[in-house]
C-alpha cells in the first residue's frame, strides 16, 4: 500500500497536469513566462536603439528613436527605453512596423503627456498605427485633469491602438476617462495594469486581455456608475470584441463591467476575480437606444463578491464551457500566426 506522502504527491501532480492540459487547450498559457528575454529571443534580432533620458544612449527622446527607424522597416528592431520619465507624445506611424518598444519595467520606464481634447486621437500619449508592434515593461500615462463629465475636456487617452497585430506585455495604462482606446485590429494584452473611471477600455478592437489588472477609480461627479468597457461592435459580421481571461477587477466606488457602445457590443469576462466594485446589474445600455437582443455581454466562471449573478442585466449571459471555448483560445485573434511567443 502506498504511503500517504506518495498519495499526496500523486494527487498534486495530477491536479497540476489537469490544469496544464486545460490551459493548453485554451491556448493562453505559454511554455515559459513571457518576459523580455523570451520576447527578444523569439523576435531574433540584434538591432537595438537605446533611449536614455540622461544622455547615455543613442537618443534622449523616445520619438526621436522611432523617427530614426527606416520607412518601410521589415525586420524587428528593439527600441530600449531605459528607466526614467519621458514627457512626450509618442507616435508609431503606419509605415514603421516591426518595432519592439522595450522598457525596464512599468514601474521604471514611463511615457507621460498631459492633454485633454474632444478628439481621442489628439489627446493620446501613445498612438500606434503600425502593425507588428510590441511594447514591454512601460507605463503610458495621460495626466490631464478630467474636467467636466461628458464634455470635450474629458477625453484624455493614455494609448490609442489603431493597427493590426499589436501586443503589450507587462505594461501600465493610466488616465481617468477613456484610458485605453482599443480602436481597431487584433491585439493581445498580457499581465497589464489598466486604470480609469468611465469607458476606460473602449473601441472596436478584437482583443484578448490575459491576466490583466483592472483598477477602477470612482467618479462621484456623475449619478450613473462608471463603466470599464464600451465596446463598439457595429455589425454581426465584425470579428471585434474584448475578452478578459483571468486577472482581476477591483477599485473604488461602483462600476459596470461594460456598456453598449454599438448594436453588437461584445465583451466577455472569464475566470476573472470581480470585487464588490462591480454593481449587481453588471452591464448597462445607458445612452444606447437600440434593441438589446444583439448585445453579447457575458461572463464565465468568474469569482469574488462582484460575480454574483442575481440582479444581472436581463440581456447578459452566463456562458457554458462549450460556449466560452472559442473566446478563451488565442485563436480568437489568430495569435499563432503573428504573436512571436506562439
Amino acid at each position: 500500500m502506498p504511503s500517504s506522502s506518495t498519495v499526496i504527491i500523486f494527487v498534486a501532480t495530477a491536479v497540476v497536469l489537469a490544469a496544464s492540459i486545460s490551459n493548453v487547450a485554451y491556448g493562453l498559457t505559454a511554455q515559459h513566462v513571457i518576459d523580455s528575454p523570451l520576447l527578444t529571443e523569439k523576435i531574433g534580432t540584434n538591432r537595438t536603439i537605446k533611449v536614455d533620458i540622461n544622455g547615455k544612449g543613442d537618443f534622449t527622446s523616445v520619438q526621436a528613436a522611432i523617427d530614426s527607424v527606416p520607412v518601410g522597416n521589415s525586420q524587428w528592431i528593439i527600441i530600449h527605453v531605459r528607466k526614467g520619465v519621458y514627457r512626450e507624445k509618442v507616435h508609431i506611424p503606419e509605415n514603421k512596423p516591426y518595432i519592439f518598444l522595450r522598457g525596464n519595467g512599468k514601474g521604471r520606464s514611463h511615457i507621460m503627456w498631459n492633454k485633454c481634447s474632444a478628439d481621442n486621437l489628439e489627446s493620446a500619449t501613445l498612438r500606434v498605427e503600425a502593425s507588428n508592434f510590441i511594447a514591454f515593461g512601460i507605463s503610458f500615462k495621460n495626466e490631464a485633469d478630467i474636467g467636466s463629465p461628458f464634455t470635450s475636456t474629458n477625453q484624455s487617452v493614455a494609448a490609442l491602438v489603431g493597427a493590426d497585430k499589436v501586443a503589450f506585455y507587462h505594461c501600465g495604462f493610466y488616465s481617468a476617462h477613456n484610458t485605453l482606446f482599443d480602436y481597431k485590429g487584433r491585439h493581445y494584452y498580457d499581465n497589464c495594469y489598466i486604470q480609469g473611471t468611465i469607458d476606460f477600455i473602449f473601441g472596436r478592437g478584437q482583443s484578448i486581455f490575459h491576466s490583466c489588472e483592472i483598477f477602477v477609480v470612482g467618479d462621484k461627479r456623475v449619478e450613473i456608475h462608471g463603466s470599464i468597457t464600451a465596446q463598439n461592435k457595429q455589425t454581426a459580421e465584425e470579428d471585434s470584441g474584448f475578452v478578459f481571461v483571468k486577472g482581476k477587477v477591483y477599485g473604488i466606488g461602483g462600476v459596470y463591467l461594460g456598456r453598449a457602445r454599438g448594436a453588437y457590443s461584445r465583451v466577455i469576462f472569464a475566470n476573472t476575480y470581480l470585487s464588490k466594485t462591480i454593481v449587481p446589474e453588471g452591464w448597462t445600455n445607458w445612452s444606447y437606444n437600440g434593441t438589446t437582443e444583439d448585445l453579447f455581454h457575458a461572463e464565465y466562471d468568474c469569482h469574488g463578491p462582484g460575480s454574483a449573478t442575481e440582479g444581472r442585466a436581463p440581456w447578459s449571459r452566463q456562458l457554458t464551457e462549450k460556449e466560452v471555448a472559442p473566446f478563451m483560445s488565442i485563436d480568437f485573434i489568430s495569435g499563432r500566426e503573428w504573436l512571436p511567443v506562439y
